[in-house]
């Protein structure tokens, strides 16, 4: 009788090799293990096989792709969810091959699954008065409206993901010369970004007026707390956001047809340092990118940068003074035969 491998190489996956070979961000595992236990759900459901009976050597090609196509079918992922799943797929499969080299042939057959193509939109963003008509919504003479104030500004600034913000403590902040905020990003990544000297003074502000709490240190608390006194949860921020930007859509020159998320934000900085000329490099570390190719779709997206270079390169080739074709009687009578 065969021994059910699967089981015993998937938790030593999920809690040995990336936590501690990998160094994976907690969240990295969390993903990794959904991904799993939608296949298992899968398995039983659609395979009639239970998660203890399943084996490493059971696993083939057609499996995993049946997998996919039902996440995409039945569970309405989106095919950029597809393609998450299938590459947390491949990373356990890669380390499966190390301890599992008699059922190599079929790995590699697992691990050559591409990713499906799909259409990439475009990206969407606030240009600078619309940005400029969102920041100015908070009603600052109430404490509430104050932090919103500030939190918007942070958030724009700082150009960070909205799981950044809410992760921000107070000693991350450091409002001397020169002001900046350390993010704490993807992979436990972090970077430190400049904040402009108007950010600076509302936090400044903000700092004094904030609540602490008293079982902590000042430096631990978080920056940004909701009403009870707790962290914020990334759908509490997009709550705060989505109040302003319908105040916002009351203002005539403020033209957002679109959804505006947090990350629309995260957009509408990276737009504004590139129209500023700022190179990309800069962009891609500020945003806090792995490489350019992620950062580049901003200088793709920015049509107002196109014409721009366009004109400077286009070279007038018409002449000065185009023929009226009005005076031209063979071109009038051919014309008006059209209308007999």
């Amino acid at each position: 009788m065969k021994t059910c491998d699967f089981p015993k190489y998937l938790s030593s996956f999920l809690s040995e090799y990336l936590p501690n070979q990998k160094n994976a961000s907690n969240k990295t595992i969390a993903s990794y293990r959904d991904t799993f236990k939608l296949f298992l759900v899968f398995c039983e459901s659609e395979l009639s096989l239970k998660p203890e009976k399943i084996l490493i050597s059971s696993i083939k090609t057609e499996i995993i792709t049946a997998y996919l196509n039902w996440l995409e079918e039945n569970r309405k992922c989106s095919i950029s969810t597809r393609n998450q799943r299938l590459a947390a797929m491949h990373s356990f499969f890669r380390y499966v091959q190390k301890n599992y080299p008699e059922n190599l042939y079929e790995i590699q057959r697992i691990l050559s699954i591409p990713n499906k193509k799909y259409k990439k939109t475009m990206i969407s963003y606030l240009t600078g008065p619309e940005m400029q008509i969102l920041l100015s919504q908070p009603n600052c003479t109430t404490y509430s409206g104050f932090r919103d104030a500030v939190l918007l500004s942070v958030l724009y600034d700082t150009g960070a993901r909205v799981q950044e913000i809410t992760e921000i403590q107070i000693k991350d902040v450091r409002i001397d010369n020169p002001a900046v905020v350390t993010l704490h990003g993807k992979g436990d990544k972090t970077r430190q970004v400049p904040i402009m000297s108007k950010t600076k003074e509302l936090l400044k502000e903000y700092l004094i007026k904030k609540d602490y709490h008293q079982g902590l240190s000042k430096g631990c608390n978080y920056l940004f707390l909701n009403q009870k006194k707790q962290q914020f949860s990334r759908w509490g921020i997009s709550y705060i956001l989505d109040k302003y930007v319908e105040m916002a859509r009351r203002d005539i020159s403020f033209k957002v047809d679109f959804p505006i998320t947090p990350h629309v934000i995260r957009h509408a900085k990276a737009m504004h340092l590139l129209q500023a000329g700022v190179n990309l490099i800069y962009i891609r570390d500020f945003l806090g990118h792995v490489d350019c190719n992620t950062t580049e779709i901003y200088a793709r997206s920015d049509t107002e940068m196109k014409r721009k270079a366009i004109e400077n390169a286009y070279k007038d080739l018409l002449p000065n003074a185009l023929p009226a074709w009005e005076e031209d009687g063979e071109l009038m009578e051919w014309l008006n035969s059209l209308c007999k």
